[in-house]
């Protein structure tokens, strides 16, 4: 394995995203990946599976011994995000992979983007919303909470093998919406971490078997991502979530635009 300090820099600043927020396994490291150094879709999204998932293991047990995951919810997610990720997979495996698949997949990730950073921007107002039809109409409100669920995990199962986007950012304003009562901050991301982590490692797998996975590129995102997600991991209940997340999802709409090759 030839050692890229720049490499290991972007994996060491992403795992600090994704020990604090949650965020960045896919929404940020697939587009640098892209945007900077020049790696295949493909390749970007098979390799990236792989570095989130390694990279949010690490991350989990500082939030298991905490107390902080919700394994209630944890469960009802996969049971939708695990079947989509296994029909999309299978998608995959029968297209071929040229130069109009490429294409495809770029525009998806940056499409994966801008709902990612579009939806971290109203993640609060989407809480509220929740919050008051929890309060209002609990009977309802406790009825649709776990098909809901479900049906929100499909949706990540589907874009997260797709793209290898969305397990984190929009995972969290699902749970945001879903949970406004029983989900503090820090449950929040913890539990989104913990559900990432079989999902990427599912969908990885499928696209390992397909020859998509840069071993070189994944190890040395490892050398940075596994000390910056401990140290993130530590700080998330210190700093100010909303004004990270909202930051992060200026930068993200920065990169979607990119992607899509607009001004």
């Amino acid at each position: 394995m030839a050692f890229d300090i720049a490499l290991v820099v972007a994996g060491a600043g992403t795992g600090v995203l994704v020990g604090m927020t949650g965020v960045g396994g896919g929404a940020v490291m697939t587009p640098l990946l892209l945007l900077v150094f020049g790696v295949a879709p493909v390749a970007a999204i098979g390799t990236d599976l792989w570095f989130a998932a390694l990279t949010k293991i690490a991350a989990t047990r500082v939030h298991h011994a905490r107390g902080l995951i919700d394994w209630q919810v944890v469960r009802r997610l996969w049971a939708g995000s695990l079947p989509a990720s296994a029909l999309t997979l299978a998608w995959m495996a029968y297209v071929p992979i040229g130069k109009e698949t490429a294409d495809f997949l770029k525009v998806m990730i940056a499409v994966a983007v801008l709902v990612t950073a579009t939806a971290m921007l109203f993640q609060q107002q989407l809480h509220d919303l929740g919050q008051r039809f929890r309060l209002g109409d609990k009977k309802h409100f406790r009825a649709m909470q776990g098909p809901a669920t479900v049906l929100a995990g499909a949706l990540l199962g589907l874009l997260v093998t797709l793209t290898s986007i969305g397990a984190g950012a929009l995972g969290v304003v699902f749970l945001a919406y879903l949970y406004p009562l029983r989900l503090t901050t820090s449950r929040l991301v913890a539990t989104d971490i913990v559900h990432a982590i079989p999902l990427a490692m599912f969908a990885g797998t499928g696209h390992l078997l397909m020859g998509n996975v840069n071993f070189g590129l994944l190890l040395n995102l490892l050398v940075g991502s596994i000390p910056g997600v401990l140290l993130g991991a530590m700080l998330s209940s210190k700093l100010p979530q909303r004004v990270l997340r909202v930051a992060l999802a200026c930068i993200l709409l920065f990169t979607g635009t990119k992607l899509l090759g607009l001004p």
